[in-house]
């Protein structure tokens, strides 16, 4: 059932303290059937991998059942089964940007779903590069695909995956489900990096991807009802930076491509969207940062709801 909040209430899993205090928002696992689901699969920024704590970014959304993956990260196969969503279920991928925390498991997350099943069309849209990517994909898995096709009686996997590259902005797919469209964000130095926009019958949500304060994403995510923007904590990064050899280029990089959380509340003030997730934090390993931490800058800027991503959560 629904709380006055509009959000997911009465379920066995709760994320304890994960809204800043307010709110009590559901995990994945029994939470009740809706036509449209948003669910963080990954919430830690950045391509380490560490051990109990967040995985790499991923989200899902699920609409009328078929699910639709924004950002294969890695660690993404892994949620999916405990959101309880079979693999072999797979039909959409979005890439916002290549860079590895982002696109690491691409090819196998598609894998994993045809290696429990998968028999149906799956298509993936992304920047430049992810046609040549999902086909590198396939010619190392060549041996490994085609002897399980012979020996096992499945399908030819790689007549199973389309994949779509897309440069501008604009509308990337629609179906009687969902219109997605693009919006091209600031994450130099690379080029072409993209927050989607999903509007359903019921609601409309926002993937920021990986982005400095940008006017592009304020526009794409106009009247949104949940904005899933990345942060960036200053004190986290400086005491993050403090073990890594390379600190100098990497702050450099860390600060022009993300997002201050005083910044992300002027986004969402701006969008006048109704709820803003924060995601893809960076650092995204630092149990110190407390979620007031996360969500102080935010809260001077934007009136709305503010929810502090964990993994698994269900929006």
């Amino acid at each position: 059932m629904l709380n006055r909040r509009g959000f997911l209430a009465g379920v066995t899993a709760v994320a304890a303290g994960a809204c800043s205090g307010w709110q009590k928002l559901a995990y994945a696992q029994g939470a009740g059937s809706r036509k449209t689901r948003l669910i963080l699969l990954g919430t830690k920024g950045g391509p380490r991998v560490g051990g109990d704590g967040r995985k790499n970014p991923s989200t899902l959304l699920l609409i009328n059942g078929v699910p639709y993956v924004v950002d294969c990260g890695y660690g993404t196969s892994q949620h999916l089964v405990r959101a309880g969503v079979p693999l072999n279920s797979l039909r959409y991928v979005f890439l916002t940007h290549h860079h590895s925390d982002h696109n690491l498991e691409f090819g196998s997350v598609i894998y994993n779903g045809w290696a429990t099943g998968l028999r149906s069309r799956v298509d993936a849209w992304g920047p430049p590069g992810t046609e040549r990517m999902a086909q590198a994909f396939f010619d190392y898995m060549k041996l490994d695909i085609e002897t399980r096709m012979d020996d096992e009686g499945r399908p030819d996997l790689r007549k199973l995956v389309f994949a779509h590259d897309f440069d501008q902005p604009g509308v990337v797919m629609q179906n009687d489900d969902v219109k997605v469209s693009a919006a091209r964000v600031r994450h130099p130095p690379i080029e072409h990096a993209y927050a989607y926009r999903f509007d359903t019958t019921e609601r409309s949500m926002v993937i920021s991807g990986d982005t400095n304060y940008s006017l592009e994403l304020i526009e794409l995510a106009k009247g949104a009802d949940v904005l899933v923007h990345e942060v960036l904590y200053m004190p986290g990064l400086e005491k993050l930076l403090s073990r890594v050899p390379n600190a100098a280029k990497l702050r450099d990089h860390i600060v022009a491509s993300h997002t201050v959380p005083e910044d992300v509340g002027r986004v969402a003030a701006a969008a006048g969207v109704k709820t803003v997730v924060l995601s893809h934090f960076v650092p995204g390993d630092d149990p110190s940062i407390t979620d007031e931490q996360w969500t102080a800058g935010v809260r001077k800027h934007f009136n709305g709801q503010i929810v502090v991503g964990k993994d698994l959560m269900e929006i």
